[in-house]
């Protein structure tokens, strides 16, 4: 298994699972327990792993997904700031 990133954030990992779960691709969260048992202080990140055959894919998957999120976001934004001037 590789680890593709950390993080302490449950929302990134659960939506980069899902995200690789859409393209066939099996992830697994190692370290779960120990950063539950920590506190959740942030001391120890939760890895997200892949089987090490699809790791160069799973990364361009997340790369394109992660790109396409922030420009939706940028576009929401973009939306927000204009209603609320024109709401003015």
């Amino acid at each position: 298994m590789i680890e593709l990133f950390r993080s302490n954030d449950p929302i990134e990992l659960s939506w980069a699972q899902s995200v690789l779960e859409d393209e066939g691709i099996s992830s697994h969260i190692f370290d779960y327990h120990a950063s539950i048992l920590d506190g959740s202080i942030g001391a120890l990140p939760r890895r997200l792993m892949v089987d090490s055959a699809e790791e160069s894919r799973a990364k361009y998957i997340l790369d394109i997904a992660r790109r396409e999120l922030d420009a939706h976001n940028a576009a929401q934004d973009a939306k927000d700031e204009k209603d609320e001037l024109t709401s003015e």
